[in-house]
Parts: C-alpha cells; sequence; structure tokens
C-alpha cells in the first residue's frame, strides 16, 4: 500500500469487475438467482411439512449460503448479526450464514476519486497531501482509504460508502423478511417481526454518515474521563452524509494478543467491558456491534473504538430492567424477574415462560455472581451455551414461541459479542466487581438527566 495522490493508471477490467459486483444492476441480476435459490427453499419447507417429511436442515443450509454468498452486501452483516442470537435462525443456518465473507470487494479507484469529487468538489484533491488508492478495509457499506491532510502529518481515515446503498439495503431486509419467514414456516420457537424491524431501524440508520459523526461525538463524551477507551474525532469539513473522515488510531487487532500474558489481556478485557458498559449503565447507550474489525488494541492495553454505525440508546426502564433481572436471578425473586422481562417489553409473561427464559439469562448473568477472578468460560463456553441455547429452543417451541421485543436484539448480541472477546483473550478477571462499581447506586432518573445532557450536547435522537 503506498500513499500517492495522483491518477496512476490501474487495472480498468479489475475496477470494472469490482464496480460492477457493488452495482445495483449487479446486485439486482444476483437478486434474481437468490430469489430463485430462495423459491426451491421454500418449496422444501413447505413439502416437509405436507408430507410430513424429515427436513435435512444442514443441506439447506449449506443451500441458503450458496444462494446469498454472492451478495457480500449488508444482508451478510445481518447475517453475521444473526448468527451470533441465540434462536433467531436455526442452528444449522446460524452456522452457516456466520462463515460468509462480510466484506465486500473494495471499489476501484475510479470510483473513489468520482465519488469523492461528488461529496467533497472536483477540486477535492488539493484538501490532501496524500490519499491512498487502495482501501485498507473493505466492509459491507464502505470502504476505508487512509489518507493525510494538507499542512498536517497526523494520518486519517475517509470512510467512503458504496453507491445505490439506500436500495441496496431496501432489498437487503426484503431478503431477510424471506429468510425469517421460511424459519417460522416449520419452527416457531421464535416469532422474528420485531426482530426485523429493529434491524431494519438500524441498518437505515449506519447509512447516515453524518448521524455515526454524532454517535462519534457522543461516545467521545460518555468516554471523557476514560483512560482505557479511545474514540476518533471526525474532520466535518471533511464529512458528508456518505463520506466521514477521523483521524487515524495505530492499534493492533484483538486476535494478535490473545498469545500475550495474562496481565496484558486482563487490561484489554477490562478495557472493553469499560468500553460497552459505561455507557450502557450510565447513559442508556449501547453500541451493538462488537465485531473484531470495529476496535483495535493499544501497546497499553487500551482500545480503539472504531465505527459506530450501530448505536442503540435505552429508555431508562430497560436499563433497570437489566439491573432487576440481575438481582431476581441472585435472589431467586420470581415478581421482580417478570418485572425485568416486562420493563424490556415481553408480553403475556407467566411463570413458566420466566422458568424457560431465565435458563439463558442465567447463562449469560453467570460470570457476575461470583466475587472472585475467573475466567468466562469456567460457566460460558460455547459448548455449555449450545446446550442451553438448544435446552431453551426446545422448551419455547412446546410452549408456543415467544415474541423478543425489539430491543432486545443488540442488547443481546452485545452480550454474546462481548463475552465472545473474553473467550478469546482468557482473560481471569472480577466480573462481579466490574458489574458492581457500574450499578452500585443506580438510579433511573439520574440516568435520564445524563442521557438527555449527552444526547443534547451531541445531537444524537432519542430512545426509538
Amino acid at each position: 500500500m503506498t500513499e500517492d495522490s495522483s491518477d496512476r493508471p490501474q487495472d480498468p477490467n479489475a475496477a470494472a469487475v469490482s464496480e460492477e459486483a457493488n452495482s445495483l444492476g449487479g446486485r439486482v441480476r444476483r437478486y434474481a438467482r437468490v430469489g430463485t435459490a430462495m423459491g426451491g427453499l421454500a418449496a422444501n419447507i413447505a413439502g416437509a411439512r405436507l408430507f410430513g417429511l424429515k427436513l435435512d436442515r444442514e443441506k439447506q443450509a449449506i443451500e441458503l449460503t450458496q444462494a446469498l454468498g454472492g451478495l457480500k452486501g449488508p444482508l451478510m452483516k445481518v447475517a453475521q448479526l444473526m448468527s451470533t442470537i441465540p434462536n433467531a435462525l436455526p442452528s444449522e443456518y446460524a452456522g452457516a450464514l456466520s462463515q460468509l465473507q462480510s466484506q465486500a470487494p473494495p471499489m476501484g479507484w475510479p470510483f473513489v476519486r468520482r465519488r469523492m469529487a461528488a461529496e467533497l468538489g472536483p477540486d477535492w484533491k488539493k484538501r490532501f497531501t496524500s490519499f491512498e488508492h487502495s482501501a485498507t478495509a473493505a466492509a459491507s457499506l464502505g470502504q476505508v482509504h487512509r489518507a493525510t491532510l494538507a499542512g498536517h502529518k497526523q494520518p486519517l481515515a475517509c470512510k467512503l460508502q458504496y453507491p445505490d446503498m439506500e436500495s441496496v439495503v431496501e432489498a437487503d431486509l426484503r431478503q431477510l423478511k424471506i429468510i425469517f419467514s421460511i424459519y417460522e414456516r416449520y419452527d416457531s420457537a421464535i416469532h422474528t417481526d420485531e426482530i426485523h424491524t429493529e434491524i431494519s431501524a438500524r441498518l437505515r440508520e449506519e447509512l447516515d454518515y453524518e448521524r455515526e459523526a454524532r454517535h462519534m461525538a457522543l461516545y467521545a463524551y460518555m468516554h471523557r474521563d476514560e483512560s482505557h477507551v479511545h474514540v476518533p474525532e471526525v474532520v466535518p469539513d471533511l464529512s458528508t452524509r456518505r463520506l466521514i473522515t477521523m483521524n487515524w488510531l495505530e492499534g493492533e487487532p484483538l486476535m494478535s494478543v490473545t498469545d500475550a500474558p495474562l496481565e496484558f489481556r486482563n487490561k484489554v478485557a477490562y478495557s472493553m467491558f469499560r468500553a460497552w458498559y459505561v455507557p450502557f449503565y450510565d447513559y442508556g447507550v449501547i453500541h451493538g456491534d462488537p465485531h473484531l474489525g470495529n476496535y483495535s488494541v493499544r501497546p497499553d492495553g487500551s482500545v480503539n473504538l472504531l465505527d459506530f454505525g450501530c448505536i442503540r440508546v435505552f429508555e431508562p426502564k430497560f436499563v433497570t430492567g437489566v439491573i432487576d433481572l440481575y438481582h431476581a436471578l441472585r435472589d431467586g425473586d420470581q415478581e421482580l424477574a417478570v418485572h425485568a422481562y416486562e420493563s424490556w417489553g415481553f408480553k403475556n409473561i407467566d411463570r413458566e415462560l420466566i422458568a424457560i427464559l431465565n435458563q439463558w439469562a442465567e447463562f449469560v448473568y453467570a460470570p457476575l455472581m461470583e466475587d472472585r477472578e475467573r475466567p468466562i468460560e469456567e460457566t460460558n463456553t460455547g459448548v455449555y451455551g449450545a446446550r442451553v441455547v438448544e435446552k431453551v429452543h426446545k422448551d419455547l417451541r412446546e410452549k408456543g414461541g415467544v415474541r423478543p421485543p425489539r430491543e432486545f436484539v443488540l442488547m443481546d448480541r452485545a452480550a454474546i459479542g462481548l463475552g465472545s472477546v473474553f473467550l478469546h483473550l482468557k482473560a481471569e478477571i472480577n466480573w462481579y466487581r466490574l458489574f458492581h462499581e457500574l450499578i452500585e447506586g443506580f438510579d433511573a432518573g439520574a440516568l435520564a438527566r445524563r442521557q438527555k445532557a449527552a444526547l443534547r450536547k451531541t445531537g444524537v435522537p432519542a430512545a426509538a
């Protein structure tokens, strides 16, 4: 990768193929192929239901991933998200979808040059000393280029959105609805309408880079007293709704430090815990995408947060419900558990449903129940978690299913994603004390006041 702002020639064929792969026309053709495959999958499921035939879910999952594998766009972000939410998709589907490549092929230099001119004007290159032609990262909605501002040495990260993404996202969400409807035809354990509503709202928000810039300001504000968490600063004059420019934060991927000494791994785990949960318990805000590419690790064990598209603001009563459920599980308080689930938005709560949902809750909360240093995997291994998920799924199906409220989706995903991070790090921390430091003296009214002040200061909308 070289830093060069000249218009040196590149392979026109590669650029054309790359741009066609992400164009609306190219996607429409692939969606036609996906539609055909999805239709066949639906027919197989219908036949299995009608004639009592056994459905080969592993085979169907392979067919599904083959049908979706060429999209490499927002639907892959959705698939990655869904694969981490217990029971949102059949285990065979979730496992197969989690293997899909979530990165889109990067746009070539001709596209970058045109889009930068559209966002910043025809003389945009004069504002940079250097602008790398090759993307340093290419994801589902856009790609990142390293650059240097004229007259400055501090490197910048320019995140540029792919073309036609509003249309692409809407098409992806329609495909997701088809997947959900197929799933519910043969398995009614989880009703997915609220999940689809939440994912749709968050993905549409991710298209607005001006909103993401406000999210970035919000996280900088919430972590202003934290030395363990670093947030990029936006360059407003070089940012638009489809381009966001920020200072470049140096760091290493998390997976590069998993063999570091335990003391360092514990520092990283502590930083990650604070990065996600200080905003939640102090301000009612969660970062809903703890994907490995969305943060990096510094030499001192602190972390850089790099992506702020998927942010959720909760009403204070939701945060209260999270704490109430912890106390309900610890004390065996059935009435408080009912109140907690109702605070989250679960409907028709009874003792039987509470008992089923608490199986999963006890698994998630287990590391917070013991006042001692311990690794997450003592109680939260993937194998044990899979058994819990299977049991919860079976019990929910027998009861007639449950409709998770939309607010539950990203909170659960964040918990599972961070648990995975702590498993990778093999960290040994007193999770109980970390948690109690955050919730000690919790006051929903005080949270509401802090949240209101933070949102007003940064221009982020309230909970929706």
